[in-house]
């Protein structure tokens, strides 16, 4: 894919809207073909050389010039819109500070810091480090000049904020750093020991989690610990943490305004609380992200609608309440939305909810409609996400006996994936595998003493609580099959039990 598509694949339909407004004021002439190619690389239905004739016939110069034009006007687009939503604090602090040094230029110092104290008290209160910097920097370089200057005092704030960049920047590289290994894990199926690089990594930087940090800081160090339990399944020991980090943010003097962190960390305890089972303290969170949501006129309500409502269906489902949670997806069904990853969630967890609801025709029809390689999923979405998706489609085909299938997807998840998950310890889906195996061959002797025996032996699970809630929605099937009760009622009861062991813990 080219750049110009690319830019263009990704455009909302109200930005391809707002573009073509943008084209159509600027365009000074009427035979002008930007808009068409725009419209054209929108539906996607013609290759270049196609469009190129469509629009020009044979003239590929005029046609890839045309093509450059476009690109141009879309980056021109794209700066204007971010220049528009640009955090309004940062361009005032901005304009204080280019106007104060035009007034020291002209040796007006009383009126420049005058300015650069509105400056410093609108940086202060937003935790903005790298303007205090400038800031500080440009009073103590005239502080000859102005006799009201305490060039002692400016000196300690200077070094004070040179401290808290340093901390901030450590901590951005680290929070790089550990985004890197994430994707290298979760994209790329590299086997990594996250835990040994976390803290190394943090003990490198000389960073511990009990500092005290920005808003931005506080995030950063929220988003790598949700990162750190996403790839061990561990998310009772974030649990704390997370609690006490948002206590400390419920304190903080910028709670208002770091609003885009401030609901992301939300939906960071929400999510790792729903890990936990721990259903209506999810949903508790999850109102206050929904809250959050609505402020600054809906700033960012688009960017975390999707998230919101696939954890609150999620929530929903394991609560026994699968018919609120599949009509909260099925709204969304097949909305359109930059967030890729967070709709190919939504609609693997509408599959599974339709599964566990016996409604295997819909799970079945909707998974149809993921027609795209593993390859690109995984790129997409992450390869745990791809294993997910084939377990359930030869569950699938099993309910609809259709055995042929389950046969060929088998020894397909065989030949990609068992070398895999025996290089990141994950030895029990193979193990998994052999007992479905078992069971579509021979389904006469899955209920005797001897198949259930083996299935205890081989899952043997006596603290349920610590199992991640997805491994025994997939192990729930397979009980079911042993007890004779429904998928959803299996999954229920040993999430009632993983409950109740929390309780006594």
């Amino acid at each position: 894919m080219t750049d110009l598509n690319e830019i263009v694949s990704s455009f909302s339909s109200e930005d391809q809207q707002k573009f073509i407004t943008y084209l159509d004021k600027k365009n000074k002439r009427n035979d002008t073909k930007n808009i068409k190619l725009f419209n054209l690389l929108c539906k996607n239905e013609l290759a270049s050389n196609a469009i190129c004739t469509k629009l020009y016939g044979n003239k590929k110069n005029a046609y890839h010039a045309l093509r450059k034009r476009l690109y141009e006007s879309l980056i021109d687009f794209t700066a204007n819109q971010s220049l528009q939503e640009e955090n309004s604090v940062d361009m005032q602090i901005i304009k204080f500070i280019l106007a104060s040094k035009a007034f020291l230029q002209q040796k007006q110092y009383k009126v420049a810091y005058k300015i650069l104290d509105k400056a410093e008290k609108l940086a202060s209160t937003n935790d903005l480090f790298p303007f205090l910097n400038e800031i500080y920097h440009t009073k103590i370089q005239y502080a000859y000049a102005y006799p009201y200057a305490d060039i002692d005092a400016l000196t300690v704030k200077f070094k004070t904020n040179q401290k808290n960049i340093q901390l901030e920047d450590e901590l951005n590289i680290v929070y790089a750093k550990i985004r890197q290994t994430l994707n290298s894990i979760v994209y790329k199926g590299e086997v990594l020991d996250f835990k040994t690089i976390l803290t190394n990594t943090l003990k490198e930087h000389n960073i511990t989690i009990n500092d005290s940090m920005s808003f931005k800081s506080l995030y950063q160090l929220v988003t790598i610990s949700s990162i750190s339990a996403f790839i061990t399944k561990d998310y009772l020991k974030i649990e704390p943490f997370l609690k006490d980090t948002y206590h400390l943010i419920t304190k903080h003097k910028n709670k208002r305004k770091q609003l885009f962190y401030h609901i992301h960390i939300l939906y960071a305890i929400a999510n790792a609380l729903f890990r936990n089972k721990k259903f209506n303290e999810s949903l508790h969170y999850l109102e206050l992200m929904h809250q959050h949501m609505q402020l600054q006129k809906k700033k960012y309500h688009k960017t975390f609608v999707l998230k919101y409502h696939l954890l609150k269906s999620l929530n929903l489902n394991y609560s026994n309440q699968q018919d609120s949670a599949i009509q909260l997806l099925e709204t969304i069904q097949p909305a359109k939305h930059k967030d890729i990853e967070t709709l190919l969630d939504i609609n693997l967890s509408l599959i599974v909810f339709y599964f566990q609801k016996l409604d295997f025709k819909k799970a079945h029809n909707l998974l149809s409609k993921l027609y795209h390689t593993d390859t690109w999923y995984a790129e997409k979405a992450g390869k745990e996400w791809v294993i997910k998706k084939n377990l359930i489609e030869i569950l699938l085909h099993i309910e609809l006996q259709n055995i042929n299938l389950v046969e060929s997807k088998l020894l397909s998840f065989k030949r990609q994936y068992t070398a895999y998950l025996k290089s990141i310890n994950q030895q029990r889906v193979i193990t998994y595998l052999s007992f479905i195996e078992m069971y579509y061959k021979s389904p006469e002797n899955v209920c005797t003493p001897a198949f259930k025996t083996k299935i205890k032996a081989n899952f043997n699970w006596q603290q349920i609580h610590k199992e991640d809630i997805f491994v025994i929605s997939f192990y729930s099937w397979l009980i079911s099959k042993t007890t004779k009760t429904t998928v959803c009622k299996t999954t229920l009861n040993l999430i009632n039990k993983a409950q109740s062991e929390l309780t006594i813990t």
